[in-house]
């Protein structure tokens, strides 16, 4: 891999300038080039604050956007914000200039799977120890709605702890992205590794095609080689349409079983993954990934009282850089929401920090929220336990300019779905009096009719 001698010349950061210190926005320190595609550069960095290694992709827009592509990279920041699981790297911030995007991400110290299998075939049970974890890392993607589409060895990481993790989820979808019919129609990943429906044109399921990949996979892991692999890519597909391939003779009978069930041609007879954890293979030795739990870098205990003092006489000054980043049309960084769907996150208002704080303390006492404000930052928590505790978001109050103000959101805790649903059904329609315009809609007519008093 070739290295970058000069890495400060390749970035900006967050005044514009390269920083001599080699930073980012003065917060991660850039080291050496760790890979690169067309239009990304994935350096190795450091957390300055807490000293942790992070991996840091580095995307140019204009290159992204002269391709087409700037949804892609959209949908892909979404669903890696949406998806917070052991298994699965970590997506820690996204930050933008004008010019480029950054993913802080988790660094992953091992490598792919790929290399490990590239020098033979696995033991059985260090076989299963990568495919519970697969397995798992899968399962919660679809609790979330999402299909992976891309599942191969090389897509799989292993950090320090031989751990693995499941990585790229620049060719996944959402439900959003499914047609009339309920199916996806996207043709995509890789070849060898593709369900049979994928490559048929017709629609599929692609929680269903995702198994069919990790049954590859368990094959490739303890066989050494691919199931369908023939030098003739019109014969490989032959074999993948008609579910055709053959066990070596060294293979375990009970991952044979298993395999059979997941490399079925007829993905309604596939087995589904709630049926491969009921697997005795599967579960011996199976250890349970401990649950991820999400919460604002900043936050505080929840006070339930309404009788804090304000005691700052403004809201703090949101810088203009910011407000560029955040409500640029050329890039929409909603990513930070942690969704792809229409729902706002931040809008800004004609209205004084006070009236729209006043505005947000009457929403969430309608909506029978919990509400503690401070200054100009307003804590809202759902009486109701949802699919991860219950709800808690956190409303800040910025001033822009004298008569502009910029209202966040964002989610301290609970599950994002909900938080996405709560944005949408009760957020958008109770404010709508006081927002001039939302995040991401500012080739919209702002709405003319602000009324602060309502």
């Amino acid at each position: 891999m070739p290295m970058d001698p000069n890495p400060n010349t390749e970035f900006e950061c967050g005044n514009e300038s390269p920083s001599p210190r080699n930073t980012i926005f003065g917060k991660y320190e850039m080291g050496r080039l760790l890979g690169q595609g067309t239009f990304a550069k994935v350096y190795l960095g450091r957390n300055i604050v807490t000293n942790e290694s992070v991996a840091i992709k580095v995307i140019s827009k204009d290159q992204v956007r002269k391709a087409g592509m700037m949804e892609q990279i959209t949908r892909e920041i979404s669903i890696m914000r949406l998806v917070r699981h052991p298994n699965v790297v970590e997506l820690k911030e996204v930050m933008a200039t004008r010019g480029r995007i950054y993913f802080v991400m988790e660094y992953v110290k091992g490598g792919e799977l790929f290399a490990k299998v590239a020098r033979g075939r696995l033991k059985e049970e260090v076989a299963r120890k990568y495919f519970q974890q697969l397995i798992s890392a899968i399962d919660y993607c679809h609790s979330r709605g999402v299909s992976h589409r891309d599942l191969k060895p090389e897509n799989l990481l292993l950090d320090e702890n031989e751990n693995l993790k499941v990585s790229d989820f620049g060719l996944s979808a959402l439900p959003e992205h499914l047609r009339q019919d309920g199916l996806l129609h996207t043709q995509c990943g890789t070849p060898a590794y593709v369900a049979p429906e994928v490559l048929r044109k017709k629609g599929y399921d692609g929680a269903k095609a995702d198994i069919w990949s990790c049954g590859v996979i368990l094959f490739v892991l303890i066989s050494g080689f691919l199931p369908f692999l023939d030098e003739n890519v019109m014969k490989m597909y032959r074999k993948v349409f008609k579910g055709e391939f053959e066990f070596p003779p060294w293979f375990p009978p009970e991952p044979r079983r298993l395999v059979s069930k997941l490399l079925v041609v007829d993905p309604n007879k596939r087995l589904t993954i709630q049926g491969i954890m009921r697997q005795p293979w599967f579960l011996k030795d199976f250890k349970p990934p401990l649950a991820v739990k999400i919460e604002a870098p900043d936050q505080e205990p929840f006070s339930m009282g309404n009788n804090e003092s304000k005691s700052t006489s403004s809201p703090r000054f949101y810088n203009a850089f910011e407000f560029i980043s955040s409500m640029s049309s050329g890039f929409d960084l909603s990513s930070l929401f942690e969704s792809n769907r229409r729902a706002g996150s931040m809008f800004t208002s004609k209205c004084s920090a006070s009236a729209i704080v006043t505005k947000i303390e009457a929403l969430a006492k309608k909506l029978n929220f919990q509400v503690s404000a401070k200054e100009f930052m307003v804590k809202m928590r759902g009486r109701a336990e949802g699919r991860k505790g219950k709800l808690t978001v956190k409303v800040e109050v910025f001033e822009v300019a004298p008569e502009v103000a910029v209202v966040e959101f964002s989610k301290s805790s609970g599950d994002t779905l909900e938080y996405v649903k709560f944005c949408e059904e009760d957020v958008r329609p109770a404010l709508k009096d006081i927002v001039w315009t939302w995040q991401g809609e500012n080739n919209c007519q702002p709405n003319g009719n602000v009324n602060c008093n309502s």
